[in-house]
């Protein structure tokens, strides 16, 4: 398990910002993989700070993509799909904080980490039809700022972050971080296939 976090770790590492590209996809449409982008932002960015710049647009982009291919499973499904993935009071909650300011929790869901929301705020957005090329914008945009802040804070802390990645103690956390997403991405996945079939039984 080792050896095999480190080189799957190394191996979105060496393809810098296609990695991020693929991991923003990944993390911002139907797997669980919380702070992955962020930290692979900070350790390509402390090694590299002049690619700040790329490794920012890249890993926005790939989160609005991974948003775009979250919308388009569930604009379809509407209110009724959202009842099958979160309860109704949060269903009302987000219905309530959508018709008023919609752009306001986009943003914050956005910017913020993990244990926030994201993947329900994203999801009743597209179920309550808001539109799409603005949904995109604000994920990008939002996803950039944070981004840039994190890549700042790894080019400030740079060789700490560095010598901190080249431990022992980093890599049995990548060890413990990677059975986590797993756990989470299997149920995710889980969760996504019954919705799935339920829509395909209705239709």
């Amino acid at each position: 398990m080792h050896a095999l976090v480190r080189h799957f770790f190394g191996f979105f590492l060496h393809i810098g910002a296609f990695g991020l590209v693929l991991l923003g996809i990944l993390d911002s449409s139907f797997l669980f993989l919380p702070f992955g982008n962020d930290l692979l932002l900070v350790i390509l960015v402390a090694r590299h700070h002049a690619y700040l710049p790329l490794y920012v647009v890249a890993a926005s982009l790939g989160s609005a993509t991974g948003v775009l291919l979250l919308d388009l499973a569930c604009r379809k499904g509407g209110e009724e799909g959202l009842k099958k993935m979160m309860s109704g009071k949060r269903i009302n909650y987000l219905k309530k904080k959508m018709s008023q300011h919609a752009a306001v929790p986009l943003i914050v869901t956005c910017l913020a980490p993990p244990p926030f929301p994201f993947t329900a705020v994203i999801a009743a957005a597209s179920a309550f039809q808001y539109p799409r090329l603005r949904l995109l914008g604000y994920t990008f945009g939002a996803r950039a700022v944070r981004f840039t802040l994190i890549g700042l804070a790894a080019i400030w802390f740079g060789r700490r972050i560095l010598r901190m990645a080249n431990s022992p103690g980093f890599t049995w956390f990548m060890v413990g971080f990677s059975a986590l997403c797993i756990m989470g991405s299997t149920l995710s996945i889980m969760r996504w296939i019954r919705l799935s079939r339920s829509r395909s039984v209705k239709a």
